[in-house]
């Protein structure tokens, strides 16, 4: 629900630095911030859009807090859509702590998580992609992640969807001509030619549905499960690839006890490491619940990297690591080339996963390079060039609402193809049209938009 209220906070991350920005938006914004800013040269107008060099005086006990920058933008034309102030201080914790405490004396209130640009969205400054898009703007951790969200900002998405829906609109208009002008010598799209118009929407959509899953390893990056038995160099792998140290190594089988997760750029994509507990028989009771995470690790991965000890002989554990990568996308690793080798031919059939197999060396990081090409390899094989230009949708709210659509659409279709009352073949048409207008915002509900908005930080 919307409140014509002015809301505060610190729209800069929280901790010391240079510089904070601490955001006004509401009626009271100009109000507040001059009641607590007062410009250098006396007299001085705050003229919208232009920053202003004043002193924070407490009103009180005039009291200079800090001298900073000011701003304002009048509404309708600010990022909320409301009359927007801005106070640009140093980057202290306490200060920006006592500003905000300033402006919540003089009226405002503390901003909800998400609620400036929840605001933007109200007041029709964007739609509901184009929100979306700041949180992932924000979130972004790769090219990858970043390209998408600044195209959905732009937004790509919204036309993607809005023509879709003009597509369905443009259908049902048909429908409504035939259901109101049914006695008149009308020459309209018979019931096969709306089922093949429906059917052609229908292959677009179920395109844009199809997405989801490259839109989400874009977003949120490709995970990959380090698994082996224990003591075969996995924490070592991971401080590796990170670069630094992330993972406790030590001599002691059964050290690491729980998933340990971090994430590295390796070409265009975000990299999840997740460094696994070893697996084998255990009776003891934590490790036990470290090695049923790491196999549930595994399974939610999309890359694996699989460990063998190369100076060592195989055992039942190896064979039975080897057994639940096979199939998967990813590599193997023979570890400790620097030691003498203690695994033959044999040995290697036993552990054949379909997986490359590497030779490599933690202790020298030696073979480090080439891992990193291979899995650069298997990233570029997840999505060529052509499709990761393409739009893609990377939330299950989307693909819910696409998913809907397509019900209602084949709904459509089997109505038309059934020659039933063209009423019926609308109502479904209608339907997914709806569904299309959730994902841009043009139908929403409350529980919705919360669902959307918790995922922003304060002060955005």
């Amino acid at each position: 629900m919307y409140v014509e209220d002015t809301i505060v906070a610190p729209s800069t991350p929280p901790g010391s630095g240079a510089v904070a920005i601490v955001r006004l938006s509401g009626p009271k914004a100009r109000q507040i911030l001059t009641s607590i800013w007062h410009p250098v040269q006396p007299g001085a107008d705050l003229e919208p859009r232009r920053m202003c060099l004043g002193d924070i005086i407490e009103p009180d006990s005039e009291a200079h807090l800090d001298r900073a920058m000011a701003v304002f933008f009048p509404g309708p034309r600010s990022f909320t859509g409301e009359d927007v102030a801005e106070l640009h201080c140093h980057g202290g914790v306490y200060l920006t702590r006592r500003i905000c405490a300033l402006a919540m004396r003089g009226g405002a209130r503390m901003a909800e998580a998400g609620e400036f640009t929840r605001r933007a969205f109200l007041n029709g400054r964007i739609d509901l992609t184009e929100a979306e898009a700041i949180s992932d703007l924000v979130a972004a951790r790769s090219e990858v992640a970043l390209r998408q969200a600044t195209a959905q900002l732009t937004g790509v998405l919204r036309e993607k969807i809005t023509g879709l829906r003009r597509e369905m609109i443009a259908i049902r208009a048909h429908l409504e001509v035939e259901i109101d002008f049914s006695d008149e010598s009308l020459i309209l799209p018979s019931c096969s030619e709306i089922a093949a118009s429906i059917e052609t929407l229908a292959n677009d959509v179920a395109i844009l549905h199809g997405s989801f899953e490259r839109g989400r390893l874009m977003r949120d990056g490709v995970r990959v499960a380090i698994v082996g038995k224990p003591n075969v160099g996995k924490s070592s792998i991971l401080n590796l690839l990170l670069g630094r140290e992330r993972a406790i190594v030590t001599d002691i089988p059964g050290t690491t006890r729980d998933v340990i997760e971090d994430a590295i750029q390796l070409g265009l994509y975000s990299l999840i490491l997740q460094d696994t507990a070893g697996i084998r028989d255990s009776s003891d009771e934590v490790e036990k619940l470290g090695i049923e995470r790491s196999y549930q690790s595994l399974e939610n991965s999309e890359l694996c990297v699989a460990v063998f000890d190369s100076s060592s002989p195989v055992t039942d554990e190896d064979v039975a690591i080897a057994h639940r990568v096979r199939g998967r996308m990813g590599i193997a690793l023979l570890n400790k080339i620097d030691l003498p080798p203690n695994v033959g031919a044999d040995d290697l059939c036993r552990i054949e996963s379909g997986l490359p197999f590497l030779r490599f060396s933690a202790l020298r990081a030696e073979g480090l390079d080439n891992l990193k090409i291979e899995l650069t390899r298997i990233l570029e094989s997840l999505s060529d060039k052509k499709q990761s230009e393409e739009i893609a949708i990377s939330r299950e709210r989307h693909r819910d609402a696409l998913a809907r659509a397509l019900d209602a659409l084949s709904a459509a279709k089997k109505s038309a193809l059934s020659s039933m009352p063209p009423e019926i073949v609308a109502v479904d048409v209608s339907l997914a049209a709806d569904a299309l207008a959730e994902i841009t915002g043009e139908v929403n509900t409350e529980d919705v938009l919360d669902a959307v908005f918790r995922e922003f930080c304060i002060g955005k």
